[in-house]
């Protein structure tokens, strides 16, 4: 197998020769634009490594893999629409930098064109797994999406229905791209089935750090403002433990008649340090890179590649970005 970097290597040549049409340049500017903002291409050298890892060339998935990517990027596309998020990836947002029509109409075509990516270079037999695969998974994230939102509203929500939404959301994807790779490799259903679960297990933990550091990372290396979830209320593992745990009733107040932005922060903060959230956020993590790594005992690769995987799994726990 190669390595990470090479991997990332492999799909940001394969992006950065995809073959946009030259007009109408204001649809087709913000994709590239979005796309070049770069990242950790998590999804498609999941797909890439795990085709690879059962005795095909990389290759062979190069196409589901540019799809999954371009997908992906157009979800962070909406959601910063959605969010009113001026940054990402420590850059202008697309909807900041084009305006919000734009965005959501190059949003759509990133949809579109990652769609017809998706089946590019797929036999006849694998063509309606494909497709039904990333269609399936694409109604799961617009569901756990629109939880997401609904959650805004509610002060009641549970920490089974936050972990149901987060794996919709996100989790779902990196299951998708896992399979994506063990399909295009021409594996049998159980493989497929058990490389799904480990990325389904890494995206858990993948989307609890992101909300560790979203309220405790540094700005500088996050690429982004530290605190929207805080300010947005948005119900993470840290603020729904908080709200059922806190006697002060600190918390709820900050959502209910909040101080300023700095305050809000800080005051919430405070609560989540003297509940130990972090530290208990973080064994949960363990908990599901633990149940990511298991999976692999059930896919057949060679121990040499499982330590890729084991790798990457025990990296997303310590990422800072």
């Amino acid at each position: 197998m190669l390595t990470y970097n090479r991997y990332v290597e492999l799909i940001n040549d394969a992006l950065h020769s995809f073959p946009y049409p030259a007009q109408p340049r204001g649809l087709y500017e913000p994709i590239s634009y979005a796309i070049d903002c770069g990242g950790k291409r998590l999804r498609p050298v999941l797909a890439l490594s795990v085709c690879e890892s059962l005795g095909a060339e990389a290759s062979t998935a190069i196409n589901q893999a540019v799809g999954i990517e371009m997908y992906h990027n157009f979800t962070l596309l909406h959601d910063d629409v959605m969010d009113r998020a001026e940054v990402r990836r420590g850059r202008p947002a697309v909807h900041v930098k084009y305006g919000e029509a734009s965005a959501i109409l190059s949003g759509d075509a990133m949809l579109t064109l990652a769609g017809i990516t998706m089946g590019k270079g797929c036999t006849e037999t694998l063509l309606p797994r494909v497709l039904h695969l990333f269609n399936t998974t694409a109604m799961e994230v617009y569901e756990g999406q629109q939880y997401d939102m609904d959650f805004e509203s509610r002060m009641d929500v549970t920490i089974d229905e936050y972990l149901d939404m987060i794996r919709l959301k996100t989790s779902v994807l990196l299951g998708c791209a896992c399979k994506l790779g063990a399909i295009m490799a021409g594996a049998d259903e159980d493989v497929c089935d058990a490389f799904y679960r480990y990325g389904e297990k890494l995206g858990m933990a993948f989307q609890l750090r992101d909300d560790l550091l979203d309220t405790y990372g540094d700005p500088a290396t996050f690429g982004k403002e530290i605190g929207g979830d805080i300010c947005n209320d948005k119900k993470t593992w840290l603020l729904i433990t908080a709200l059922s745990e806190d006697t002060t009733g600190e918390v709820k107040r900050e959502i209910t008649a909040p101080s300023d932005k700095t305050q809000k922060i800080a005051n919430v903060k405070k609560v989540y340090d003297r509940l130990n959230l972090p530290e208990r956020c973080s064994l949960l993590i363990d908990c599901y890179i633990s149940e990511a790594i298991d999976a692999l005992e059930r896919t057949g690769i060679s121990e040499k590649d499982k330590e890729f995987f084991t790798s990457l799994a025990h990296k997303s726990t310590t990422r800072v970005s």
